[in-house]
């Protein structure tokens, strides 16, 4: 499967061209995940229409999740200090897991009630890797337990042969910790605090956060969750949302400009417009029309295979790509 990365290279300038270099990647993901047999009636990706990709477009929840979990993970492997020295407090105070560089292991992408995802994180961890728990009694070694977490990820009848302990951990989005140390804790990613929930097994919950609201990494006990608000690039992500609502309005008014009401910005409206004056040619023609009008260097796309096992509850899923937005790190790099 292809992970499609949008790696922010440069500061937002304005915001009409900065929203059409991300608007851009968004359509090439939604075109490259129809169905088969829908691409096939057309003849092909380079015949799909964009007023086409309005009407077949697969809509399922989850996609700004997605997204959130995906970019929290990068910056802690890239070392995004913003996101890392939050971690690395969790770690030392409340894991008492010190010395050596963070690392984060991406264990599940859960995309809707249809499909998930699991990537394989065998090679990543040693046959001595501890999973601390935040529970009493000896940690357990978290390799040999990848297959059973990904078994109980997929059926809800294998959950019962989960040790107590860790009873819920296949619901973790990342295992993060210190190779050096070789020990990890199973780490939960929302995008809204409100869904966070216990699970045994879990101890970081890592949240965007709330604006006027306290950051500080905090035990809650309820949960027997360590909360990590972490501050992601505003500047990046108002763009990334901003381009996301553009592409759903747009293809949701039928490829025309939306209603003023469903879509107020200025700028937005003018990238609606570009795509509304478009909506009779192929979705790769106007990716391509649009990039004279993009940001330039606003945005790198690094397309990357990942190892994965891909699990189906329905007979027609599949996925070819993910797309995700990555914001710009700000130590010269």
């Amino acid at each position: 499967m292809e992970i499609r990365k949008e790696v922010q290279q440069n500061a937002v300038a304005g915001e009409v061209p900065a929203i059409t270099a991300v608007v851009r990647p968004i359509l090439g993901a939604l075109l490259y995940s129809l169905k088969s047999e829908v691409v096939n009636d057309y003849g092909g990706y380079q015949n799909v229409l964009l007023r086409q990709l309005s009407r077949n477009r697969a809509k399922h929840d989850g996609e700004s999740g997605v997204c959130f979990e995906y970019a929290v993970h990068d910056a802690i492997i890239n070392n995004d200090p913003m996101v890392l020295d939050r971690i690395d407090t969790a770690l030392k105070r409340h894991c008492k897991i010190a010395g050596g560089d963070v690392n984060s292991l991406l264990f599940g992408v859960e995309k809707t009630g249809k499909i998930n995802l699991i990537e394989s994180v065998r090679d990543n961890l040693t046959n001595d890797s501890r999973l601390l728990a935040g529970s009493r009694g000896q940690p357990i070694k978290l390799k040999k337990r990848v297959d059973q977490l990904a078994a109980a990820f997929r059926k809800a009848s294998e959950r019962k042969n989960l040790p107590t302990s860790i009873s819920g951990l296949w619901k973790a989005d990342l295992f993060v910790g210190r190779p050096s140390t070789d020990q990890w804790v199973g780490t939960t990613v929302k995008i809204n605090q409100r869904h966070l929930e216990a699970a045994r097994g879990l101890r970081l919950a890592i949240v965007p956060a709330d604006q006027g609201k306290s950051d500080t990494v905090r035990l809650e006990e309820t949960k027997n969750l360590i909360v990590v608000p972490v501050p992601y690039d505003g500047a990046f992500m108002e763009v990334f949302w901003c381009a996301w609502e553009t592409v759903l309005q747009v293809l949701a008014a039928d490829c025309r400009v939306p209603k003023p009401a469903n879509l107020p910005r200025p700028a937005q409206r003018e990238v609606a417009r570009l795509l509304a004056d478009r909506r009779e040619f192929s979705v790769l023609e106007v990716i391509e029309a649009l990039d004279p009008l993009s940001q330039p260097y606003l945005l790198q796309t690094r397309p990357e295979q990942l190892e994965l096992d891909l699990f189906r509850s329905g007979l027609d899923t599949q996925v070819n790509s993910l797309v995700s937005p990555f914001a710009r790190r700000t130590d010269g790099e």
